[in-house]
Parts: C-alpha cells; sequence; structure tokens
C-alpha cells in the first residue's frame, strides 16, 4: 500500500509476540491497550478500552479505510466514524465475532473454501463478501522470504529433527472448555524422544511459556521470525490455525491437534493431504524432512485491489446518500 502511495498506520495490542514481531520487522506502530484474557468480563473491558482509544485517535486524523483481520473493535469504530471497514478472517465459526463484524463491515474478505452459505447466519452475503482463492498466508509470504539466520540465532542443532510447537489458544472465545488434553500428550511423546528431537516452542502466555520451559522446551526470549523458524524446522504441530497455514505454504510438514470445532479451510488442507489432524501423537512423523523448493505464492496485489476497492465502495455510499439527500 505504502508502495502505491498510501499512508498506512497501524495499531498493535500488547498480547503474545505482537508488539516484539512489528518491532523486529521496523513496522511503526500505535499500541491501542492489550488482551482481556479468558473470562468474559475481562475481554469486554479490554475491547471498551481498545476501543475508545481507537475512537479518539480516528476523531484526530482523517482516515479513508480501515482493515483489520479478526478485530472486534475497529468495525465498530470505523462505523461510528463512517470509514469504510474491511474485515477479513478465515474461521467461520467464531461465532461472537462474526456477528459483530461481520454486519459492520463494508467488506469481508475469506478464503474461497469457506463457503458463502457459511456466513449467512451472521448477515455476510455478497456483493458484501468477496471469497478469495487459496490461503492468506500465501499472500503475505509471497514477497517476504523467511529469514534463513533463526537456526544460528536460536542455536538449533542440525543434528536433531526440529520440530516447532504452538500451544492451543486458550484465551479465545470459540475454545473455551476444549480440551488440552491431546496437546499435553503430544509434550509428553516429544520430551520421550529427546535425544533425537529438538522442540522450539512459541506460547500464547506466560503460564505456557515457564511450563514448557520446566519440560525442557527450547522457549525463546525474543521474538522469533516465525517463517523463519518454520523454513528451518522438520515439522510443525499448532493447535491454531495460522501457524500450520504457513507451514503449508512453505511445504514444511503440519499437524493440528486444534481440540475445536474444524474450520473449512483446515478441512480442505486435510483433504489435500496438505495438513494432518492429529488425534493420536504416535502418528507423529518424527524424521528429517527432504529441502525442496517453496510450493507456489499468489500474487499480494490481489489481495491489496480488493481492500482497496472498499473505499471506492464507500465513496460511493457517501455519493449516493448526498444525491438523495440533495433530492430530497
Amino acid at each position: 500500500m505504502e508502495e502505491r502511495g498510501h499512508e498506512v498506520v497501524v495499531t498493535s495490542r500488547d498480547f503474545a509476540q505482537t508488539i516484539g514481531l512489528l518491532d523486529r520487522y521496523g513496522i511503526p506502530h500505535r499500541p491501542m491497550g492489550a488482551h482481556g484474557g479468558g473470562g468474559l468480563r475481562g475481554k469486554a473491558r479490554a475491547m471498551g478500552s481498545r476501543s475508545s482509544q481507537l475512537a479518539k485517535m480516528v476523531r484526530g486524523e482523517h482516515f479513508d479505510l480501515a482493515v483489520a483481520h479478526g478485530s472486534t473493535d475497529q468495525p465498530l469504530v470505523a462505523r461510528l466514524a463512517r470509514i469504510p471497514q474491511v474485515t477479513m478472517f478465515d474461521y467461520e465459526f467464531a461465532a461472537a465475532m462474526h456477528h459483530s463484524n461481520g454486519r459492520l463491515a463494508t467488506r469481508v474478505l475469506v478464503p474461497d473454501a469457506i463457503p458463502e452459505r457459511a456466513l449467512a447466519r451472521y448477515g455476510i452475503r455478497s456483493p458484501k463478501l468477496i471469497r478469495y482463492p487459496g490461503l492468506k498466508e500465501e499472500y503475505y509470504l509471497a514477497d517476504y522470504p523467511p529469514d534463513p539466520g533463526v537456526a544460528g540465532e536460536l542455536g538449533l542443532d542440525p543434528g536433531k529433527v526440529i520440530v516447532v510447537l504452538r500451544p492451543p489458544p486458550e484465551v479465545t472465545l470459540y475454545h473455551r472448555g476444549a480440551s488440552t488434553d491431546l496437546f499435553a500428550q503430544v509434550v509428553d511423546h516429544l520430551e520421550a524422544h529427546a535425544d533425537t528431537v529438538q522442540v522450539v516452542a512459541l506460547p500464547r502466555i506466560d503460564s505456557q511459556r515457564e511450563a514448557l520451559r520446566e519440560r525442557g522446551v527450547l522457549v525463546p526470549e525474543f521474538a522469533v521470525d516465525g517463517p523463519g523458524l518454520i523454513a528451518a524446522s522438520d515439522l510443525v504441530i499448532s493447535a491454531g490455525g495460522t501457524m500450520n497455514r504457513e507451514a503449508v505454504a512453505l511445504g514444511v510438514p503440519a499437524y493440528s491437534p486444534f481440540a475445536g470445532r474444524l474450520g473449512a479451510v483446515d478441512a480442505r488442507l486435510i483433504e489435500e493431504g496438505r495438513l494432518h489432524r492429529l488425534e493420536d501423537p504416535a502418528d507423529l512423523a518424527l524424521v528429517r524432512r527432504e529441502r525442496s523448493a517453496t510450493p507456489p505464492m499468489r500474487d499480494p496485489d490481489l489481495l491489496v485491489d480488493l481492500i482497496l476497492g472498499a473505499a471506492e465502495t464507500g465513496r460511493a455510499g457517501r455519493r449516493r446518500r448526498s444525491n438523495t439527500m440533495d433530492a430530497r
């Protein structure tokens, strides 16, 4: 967007590795509150705080477009400020989020694996809904090669099978109450193979970080280039979605022990054999993978065009309202 001459303002919140990654990549950002934790009350307070800060920011500056992936705050603030807003997501069962952001957004972008009928209950239909081909990861990784220095940065053992581990999203609403027993079994299984396997974990919260360190797992003290770590690994086990899909995009074997409801994107990847649904730790192939060429990526300009198109949609809507008022 900046290469096209647009001015971009990035907002952030203090959760997991977000701030550290933005700083690592040299992306200027404006912090807007923090995560609310796992409880509904805490989430509500955090949402109110972030929304208030966003509203204050947009009142003081002129914005032509707002864009977010899976935000509950931005669509509401943008609607109140009459700013066209693009909502993106790739998991259709986060109902609490989509019932609000889907109705408030000017345009909704999702992977084409998600059928339109799955989103109708949220009030998301064409022409507001646009389904793009492939995975979002295939677009944003296309012009950002993984950092080849991550293996040395972390001191990975080239003689061992490198496993990247991502714990379950225990603080997300769509995962509340889901069992983490399988993930615990996976950790036990990997620990039993510690002589041939090195595990690198990217925890989401402090309690996960401490628990994994106690099990002899390598937990980086700083934000790590995720794609670089994946490219240096032999397999990825992630109970969330994005890291698995980054592995798929980079051609690295990926396993999902996710205990929640399986989304259409992951269901398609499993059907295509590009992602494995993990139900028994013994099914893990703890072997060195063959390094081969990265699978073909997609043109990021396609998503940029779809995003920026919402600004024109917003301008057209404002012209129609103006003409209607003039006619009256």
